[in-house]
Parts: C-alpha cells; sequence; structure tokens
C-alpha cells in the first residue's frame, strides 16, 4: 500500500512539473509569436514563470528578440532535475547522461506541440461559438495559433465558409509527435509517461 501512496505521489509531482514546462513553453510561444505581452493572460504566464525564468536571464536572452533562451533553459533544466529526482526517489539510480538531455528535448517538444494542439481545438470552437471574440484568452489564442496557420492558409486557401488549414496543422502536429517526439523518447530510453504531458 505504501508503495502504490509512493508511485501516486511521484506521478502527481511529475505531472505538477509537467503543467509547469507546459507554463513555460507557453511564455515561449507567446514571445515567439509576438503575442500581446500586456494580455492579462499574458502577465498572468508571465508573473507564473518569472521565478525559475529569471534564473537564466541574467545570461541567456532572447534570440531576434522572438526566441527567449532563457525561458527554453528554464523548462529544459527543471525537467531534467525532475526526472533525476524521480529517478533518485524510486531507488533506481542516476540516467544515463545521453538519455537524460534526449529526454529533455522530448519534453520540450512534447509540451510545445500540445499547447498548439490545445489551442488550435480552442481557436476551432471559438470560430464556430464566437467569431469575433474580444475576450483576453480568445486574442491570445488567435495571436498564438496564427504564426503556424498563416503560412498552410498560402497553400490551401478557404473553401467559402471553410477553412482546411486547421485540419493539415493538426496532422502535422501529430506525425512531429508521434515520429520525432516518440523517437526522441525510445532513444532516451526513459519511461514516456516521465517525459510527457
Amino acid at each position: 500500500m505504501g508503495n502504490e501512496l509512493g508511485s501516486a505521489g511521484l506521478m502527481l509531482v511529475n505531472s505538477l512539473i509537467n503543467i509547469y514546462l507546459f507554463l513555460l513553453m507557453l511564455r515561449f510561444l507567446l514571445q515567439a509569436s509576438r503575442a500581446d505581452y500586456y494580455n492579462p493572460m499574458s502577465q498572468t504566464v508571465v508573473k507564473i514563470t518569472q521565478p525559475v525564468v529569471g534564473l537564466f536571464q541574467g545570461f541567456l536572452g532572447p534570440v531576434a528578440g522572438r526566441f527567449d533562451l532563457a525561458t527554453l533553459a528554464a523548462g529544459f533544466v527543471l525537467k531534467v532535475l525532475s526526472i533525476i529526482a524521480i529517478f533518485m526517489v524510486i531507488g533506481v539510480g542516476m540516467p544515463p547522461v545521453t538519455g537524460l538531455l534526449i529526454a529533455g528535448i522530448a519534453a520540450l517538444a512534447n509540451a510545445i506541440l500540445k499547447i498548439y494542439f490545445f489551442a488550435l481545438i480552442v481557436m476551432i470552437i471559438l470560430s464556430w461559438v464566437a467569431p469575433n471574440a474580444s475576450h483576453p484568452g480568445a486574442l491570445l489564442v488567435m495571436q498564438l495559433v496564427e504564426p503556424i496557420m498563416a503560412p498552410v492558409r498560402k497553400v490551401i486557401p478557404p473553401l467559402g465558409m471553410i477553412d482546411l488549414s486547421p485540419i493539415v496543422v493538426f496532422i502535422a502536429i501529430n506525425l512531429v509527435d508521434g515520429l520525432l517526439v516518440g523517437s526522441l523518447i525510445r532513444a532516451a530510453g526513459i519511461s514516456g509517461a516521465l517525459v510527457g504531458l
């Protein structure tokens, strides 16, 4: 019974760390997509993630003004340390360094793909229910997904009222998640439950 409770506790801690990693990658993507920094939702994400990101901002800054390396580094280090801690607690010992590095990259990629996946679902629902919504959350979702939707819309323009570009992006997300992230997790040799959300 105690062992099961311990396992459940570790999985709970891992889930909380994955949720925080999700917020870190959301911050990264919001800056990369040049979303409204002063949107209340953006400000909330920045405030929640700043204690960890602030540790890296002294020596890592944004690249091209858009890609915040401090946020990426914070997510990577947080995930790697959490995997090490879980391995130590369960008594397995230190996992291979190469596997840890690959698992950290896989975790970042997984979180980014999940954010886009959920944002696309929200965007589709909003386009049906409230196409001209002015809620800060709705505006942020639109700003977040537009950089990945615009190139697809150039290739596949909307057919009247029907926009097929979200379907293409969903397929691309699932392919990248299955092939790239899946391959990284297998190469890391670490359980997918520890890596992904």
